[in-house]
This record gives C-alpha cells, structure tokens and sequence, in this order.
C-alpha cells in the first residue's frame, strides 16, 4: 500500500488568520502541522483579504453524498470526502440506534477508516479526519426516539467496553433516567469517553444528577429532550443552567432563531453540529437514515409522519448561519470548531496555533470556501475552479 509522506512539503497561506489571540495580518506556514504564523495584529474589517480559519470540526455526522454510516462498507469514506468539500476537516462518525449486530458492523467499518487514516495511506487522503465515534443510540429513551429506529435499550459497561474494542468511541449519548444510566455516566467519563444527555425523558432533576456523575453535555439541545416549563425546567432547563457545552444543529429548522440566541447566552461553549444524513450534499428525494427510508424537500430531512430526521446541514453553511444571527466571526468559528476541540479534549486541533495540526479553512469576504487543508494536504472543492492552486 502506497502512503503520502509523513511530512508534506512546507506551504503557507497569506491573509486574515484567526488565531487563539486574535485577527493577525500575515503569512501561515506549514506542513502536516503548522510551523509558523507572523504577521501584525488586524481588523479584518480594515483589509480585503482572505479569511484563514481553523477547520470545521463536526462531532455529529450520521451521512452525505446519499451514504449512510449505519451502511458500513466504503460509506464513511465517501462520506468524509463530501464533508471534507465544505470545510469539515475531523468528524466523529455516528450510528443510529439499532441491533447490536448492525453496530457491530457500522463499527469496523469507521475502524478500518481510523486504522488506514493513522497510516495515512493515499485512499484515505481527501477527506476529513475521522476522530472516532459518536455512539448516539441505542442507550436512549424509547419515548424520546425522535427518528432514531425503535431498538432502545438500557446500557451496560461491559456491552459499551465491547464496542469499544471494534472501534475507538469518543461521545456517547444517553438518556440519563434509563436504569442503570446513572452509575454507567460515571464508569464511562472515568473510561475518557465524553457523554452527552439526549433522546430523553429525564427531569431538570435527572440532567443535573447526570451532570454531577461526569456528563459533559447535551445532544441536538432542544431536540428530543424534554423541554422548558417554569414549573418544571425539563432537560433543556438543566443544559441552560448548569452546561458548560451542548451542542446544536444551527440549520435553522431544527431550532428557532430566538432559542438559538437564548442557548448562547446561557451556555458558554455552545458548539455546533451538522446531525447531516445521506440527503445531504443530494437533491430532493429518498434516503436512507439506519433502517429508516427519510424524504428530502426544502432543505429538510423527514420520515414518512413529518418528524424531522436529521438534517442536510453542512458545516460551513453552519458558519454563515451563525453569522447571519448577528454572531462575529471569530466567535462563530469557535463554535464550529475550537468548542467541539476542547470538549473532545483536542489540543492540537481547532486552532490556529504553532504545533497543531494544519487543518483550515480559507474564505473570502463572502464566506465562500475557497480551499480546505487538512493535516497540511489542500483539498479543493469540486465546486470551484482550479484557481486556489496560484493563491
């Protein structure tokens, strides 16, 4: 098997870089990682020039490109490349709640992915990064399914441990009411595995207990969790008084524009996610979503009753959304990527710094992507020309 050099020839890039301290006018040098940055400090709003920010880093990606990850097979490939087209340069893979026997599937496919991607073997060069797994079911509320299949269970250590060994799981999300739940929060967090609170039924009494046991945050907030009454603040009460992160699908259909402002307020590092399927990157039509067959129209993923089944979001759509609700920029790029890098506990990842990895994003003025580079190798979107080459 052919593989690309450990480290790629030196590059650099020119324009407005988003670093950990701010705007800087100047040059990024690099290889597989970054290995300089210099330049004088800016307000982008003082230039022309293009936008140099970290790569998109998107913990939710159940498809795209009309691939499924509950597929197994050469799906995730094919569904990195296509994320990797719109700026997403890591992704954690997510399955859908189904048989044991389904997961075990979907998981040595996205290990195979993880082992060719370490080797950095030339098939696995296009696209973006594959972190592990987002284990979103089965260990979730059969009330609160939303359009998850109807294969809900309540989880064990030993079962999760088992899956751990097929495939590297970094997030998991779990209905914390679900017996056994509680005890399981505090086992996995003490394994380095970050869960998440969705698909639930819980009580504000149940996401605080969960929170104090070692959850870390929330799945698609606001989206099949029990909502926020004054009397009684449900799950999305407790992620707005107590969470550090959530995470939250910013397609605009998923959640209202005024909750969206309301979440970031309230929850200091609110990152975001695509939850995108195989409709994404596609035209109109039908789609698969696990077991379930899913009807893309009007930018919305559905199941045959008008549940919302995902979403064809992505992540540099998410960005220009962001900004579109009045965010600045830089602080929009941090919540689709330097958020999600902190709660996966990246350091080397999601910013622009000296030592991390060189995976950015290069926009112009208009948020358009220009060029996407990940682990220092440029990936040009098929949607745009050649011209990248001579920036």
């Amino acid at each position: 098997m052919s593989s690309y050099p450990l480290h790629t020839p030196p590059s650099e890039l020119q324009g407005n870089i988003l670093t950990p301290e701010g705007w800087i006018s100047g040059t990024l040098h690099f290889s597989r990682y970054i290995t300089g940055i210099s330049g004088t400090a800016t307000d982008p709003e003082h230039n022309k020039d293009h936008y140099i920010l970290p790569g998109f880093i998107d913990l939710h990606v159940h498809g795209g490109a009309g691939r499924d990850i509950m597929e197994g097979g050469d799906a995730l490939s094919a569904i990195a490349r296509m994320h990797a087209q719109h700026g997403t340069t890591s992704l954690l893979a997510t399955t859908m709640t189904a048989p044991v026997a389904d997961l075990e599937l979907a998981l040595q496919a996205i290990n195979t992915v993880c082992q060719a991607q370490q080797k950095q073997d030339d098939a696995h060069r296009n696209m973006a990064h594959v972190l592990g797994v987002h284990l979103e079911g089965p260990y979730i509320n059969p009330g609160k399914l939303g359009a998850q299949p109807d294969y809900a269970q309540c989880a064990t250590l030993t079962e999760v441990q088992r899956l751990q060994a097929i495939a590297p799981i970094k997030l998991i999300t779990v209905a914390p009411e679900m017996a056994g739940h509680s005890a399981l929060i505090h086992a996995l967090t003490r394994c380095g595995i970050r869960v998440q609170l969705g698909h639930t039924l819980g009580s504000y009494e149940d996401g605080v207990a969960a929170l104090e046991q070692g959850a870390s945050g929330f799945t698609h907030l606001f989206n099949a969790m029990t909502g926020l009454n004054h009397r009684a603040p449900g799950m999305v009460g407790a992620a707005l008084a107590h969470a550090s992160y959530a995470e939250l699908i910013p397609d605009l259909i998923h959640v209202h524009p005024g909750a969206i402002r309301t979440a970031l307020r309230a929850i200091p590092y609110l990152y975001c996610v695509t939850d995108s399927t195989a409709a994404a990157g596609m035209p109109d039509g039908e789609y698969m979503l696990g077991r379930a067959q899913v009807h893309k129209c009007l930018g919305g993923v559905r199941l045959a009753d008008g549940t919302l089944a995902g979403s064809t979001l992505t992540m540099d759509q998410a960005l220009r959304n962001l900004v579109g609700l009045g965010l600045e920029l830089a602080d929009a790029s941090r919540r689709v990527s330097t958020y999600a890098a902190n709660h996966l506990g990246l350091a080397l990842r999601g910013r622009l710094q000296t030592h991390c990895f060189a995976d950015m994003v290069v926009l112009d003025r208009n948020l358009q992507l220009i060029s996407v580079i990940v682990e220092g190798h440029r990936i040009t979107p098929d949607a745009l020309t050649d011209s990248i080459n001579s920036y």
